[in-house]
């Protein structure tokens, strides 16, 4: 890294021609400037442009925004960095800039404050997908511990940025959006739970004023780290609107001891001026873009869990596999069930051995037969977790993450295990390892069903520790076994971020495979994530969450667009409900490159009780989109389907997927074009779009779009 010198440039100018990352360097911490549309050339003219006034009233300087805000040079928002040597020395240190290194898509810079003998990194890189990356990383260079208690990036967003869109929601009701008013208030969004949650998806997404799909200016940023967060979006008094991202540290969390060196989570952020949507496309690209990104097919999969829960019989289980496999299912998965004492969920977790009294034979048989009908194996596990009532606690119920002075607080019937620990750790390792080689599994569905409460791992605050424990044994698992896939699961969409997915290969969205439900739990989900990482299972006629019916055509529909699933005993399916399984599963064969590869696509519908969304092809040859009318609207009419984002000067064939028989609503004449086809430019679909066909509430359509030939 070069040494700072004389001859330093004032500005860094990050761009990829769509935006830009403007950053300001006059010897102390570098500040943004400006985050958002391309500038085109830029020099040390606009440092000026960008300079403001200082009214009377206050300080006499005008107090900078730091990429780690600093309260020592006048800023009155939150600090980016918070903590203290002992006696509270060493609060509110001012760094100064050592060295940089940059470029139009990269730069790092080296601080230190030399009093307080603390230095800092901080690296930006924006990336060809659009999105930027910033790490920073904190160093204890005195001869006495430094307590942190929050290092936090700040983001500067200009004024027009009025509002915010933020994600959560509950256990089987994920990913939630939620809109904000941004005007002269400061919103925190916190996470206290131990893992990313349900109730707080780490993002958040400014805007201007009414904000859409496809239209409006949006700033994205996304935390990878799936444990406690916290997301500060302030607008101060001097008219200054910022995003601050940090993870969430609880009190004597992290105490840097002489020469240790803290790395905060990576923050993600997207920007564009043409709308939600296009922010969303940078970050699925940047995911795309990854080495370890899914590459394959995602394979179909039957999971077992809501088939049988607990009640775990070769026999049962071998025809279930006969069947699916008949149906075109490409990946068998035994869920919850088949470990050394689990016949309920108050027993057994930790003792990852097979159950003999059940698996008489061990689970090879079933493995053998399931292989000889030419699908995969896979597995359930949640190995951070203990019940009191197994072998595992019985001999060390001092591995647990508790406060052995306090009475414990059980959830589901469980306790956390303390992977801070490197002795827990060998023990997990040892017995998953020793699953995954002697058993061909392709894949394992690793859960995490319960939040941490008071953590506490050696004596203090232990979420750090165990979410780093946590990547530390997906990552020995993986090097161990590179060809087996996970999925990261906890309790449904429980833990799902950036962090996590460096480890996993798919995400399981929510415990609610209720077909309505699931529409706006995709969406959220889709915000950050591509559809290709998206468990998405048909589940029964009867959902088990929420005990609403919907027919096949329903179900499979909102399946269909992203990694799909059966969740659904098939044993008890009509012969007719097989076969149009069968039919729906070779249909989402033939879409899969089209889905899991294309662009996501959410329309802008002007009825709120219509949802429109579709994935269009790289080279907009093809496209398939689902209208789904989710309740009764005002009106028996829905508003023409308008589809954007492909080519204007082509001409594409329009046609209905007929879905599993799926009921539409009751109509003297529906449009003709449902029966003969359609044809129109790319141009005519974005500006006018075509009639849709009146809905019954909860139900949907499928529209295949196709360049003519």
């Amino acid at each position: 890294m070069a040494e700072l010198d004389d001859e330093m440039p004032q500005i860094v100018h990050l761009t990829d021609g769509r935006s830009s990352l403007l950053i300001t360097t006059t010897g102390g911490m570098p500040c943004v400037a400006h985050w958002g549309a391309a500038l085109g050339d830029a020099d040390r003219g606009l440092v000026g442009a960008l300079e403001r006034p200082v009214p009377r009233g206050g300080l006499d300087v005008d107090p900078p925004l730091g990429l780690v805000a600093e309260t020592g040079v006048g800023w009155f928002g939150n600090p980016g960095l918070e903590g203290h040597r002992p006696g509270g020395r060493d609060f509110a240190p001012q760094f100064g800039l050592q060295s940089i290194e940059a470029d139009h898509r990269h730069a790092e810079f080296g601080l230190v404050d030399a009093a307080a003998a603390l230095s800092l990194r901080i690296a930006v890189i924006l990336h060809p997908s659009g999105v930027a990356t910033l790490a920073a990383s904190i160093a204890n260079d005195g001869d006495t511990p430094y307590a942190l208690d929050a290092l936090r990036l700040s983001l500067p967003v200009p004024a027009q940025a009025r509002e915010l869109l933020t994600v959560g929601g509950r256990w089987t009701n994920e990913f939630v959006q939620t809109r904000t008013p941004w005007i002269g208030n400061c919103l925190t969004i916190e996470n206290r739970r131990g893992k990313t949650s349900h109730e707080r998806l780490g993002a958040v997404f400014a805007g201007t004023t009414a904000f859409t799909e496809h239209r409006g200016e949006v700033w994205g940023c996304h935390l990878g780290w799936s444990g406690n967060f916290e997301f500060i979006c302030d607008s101060v008094t001097d008219g200054r609107r910022s995003l601050q991202i940090g993870e969430l540290l609880a009190s004597g969390e992290v105490s840097l001891q002489p020469g240790e060196l803290y790395e905060m989570p990576m923050i993600y952020a997207a920007y564009s001026a043409d709308g939600l949507n296009a922010v969303s496309n940078c970050f699925h690209a940047f995911l795309r873009s990854r080495p370890q990104h899914p590459k394959n097919s995602r394979p179909v999969l039957l999971n077992i869990w809501e088939a049988v829960y607990f009640d775990h019989d070769y026999e049962n289980l071998r025809e279930l596999a006969d069947i699916a496999a008949s149906c075109g299912v490409e990946r068998f998965v035994v869920d919850d069930g088949w470990f050394q004492g689990r016949r309920n969920d108050r027993a057994g977790l930790g003792d990852w051995w097979v159950d003999t009294a059940v698996w008489t034979s061990g689970l090879t048989p079933l493995i053998d037969h399931v292989r000889g009908l030419g699908m995969e194996f896979g597995i359930w596990v949640e190995p951070e977790m203990v019940n009191p009532d197994s072998d595992l606690y019985r001999v060390h119920p001092d591995w647990t993450l508790v406060d052995d002075r306090y009475p414990v607080v059980l959830g589901r019937n469980q306790l956390v295990l303390d992977l801070g620990r490197d002795e827990v750790c060998d023990y997990l390792f040892g017995h998953l390892d020793a699953l995954l080689r002697d058993h061909n599994i392709a894949y394992v569905k690793w859960d995490m069903n319960r939040d941490l409460v008071a953590a506490t791992s050696a004596g203090r605050a232990g979420v750090h520790r165990q979410t780093l424990g946590v990547y530390a044994l997906f990552d020995r698992l993986r090097s161990a076994h590179p060809g087996v896939e996970f999925e990261t699961c906890a309790s449904g969409g429980g833990r799902v971020d950036f962090g996590i997915f460096e480890r996993t290969d798919r995400a399981w969205t929510s415990d609610s495979i209720d077909a309505l439900d699931r529409q706006e739990i995709q969406e959220g989900f889709s915000l950050l994530f591509p559809p290709e990482l998206m468990g998405s299972h048909i589940g029964s006629p009867v959902a088990h969450t929420t005990g609403r019916t919907h027919g096949l055509g329903f179900r499979a529909i909102a399946a269909l667009f992203g990694s799909l699933g059966i969740e659904w005993n098939l044993l008890q399916a009509s012969d007719s409900d097989r076969a149009d399984l069968a039919e729906i599963i070779a249909l989402h064969k033939r879409l899969r490159p089209l889905l899991h590869h294309g662009t996501v696509v959410r329309v802008d519908h002007p009825d709120p009780t219509v949802m429109v969304h579709g994935v269009v092809g790289a080279d907009r040859s093809a496209a398939v989109f689902a209208c789904t009318r989710m309740k009764s609207g005002s009106t028996l009419h829905t508003a023409p389907l308008r589809l954007p984002c492909l080519d204007p000067a082509q001409t594409y064939d329009i046609v209905n997927l007929p879905v599993g028989r799926e009921r539409w609503g009751s109509a003297r004449r529906q449009p003709a074009w449902l029966t003969a086809g359609l044809q129109m430019t790319g141009r005519q679909l974005a500006a006018i779009g075509f009639s849709a066909p009146v809905l019954f509430p909860e139900t949907s359509m499928l529209i295949q779009v196709t360049a003519e030939r």
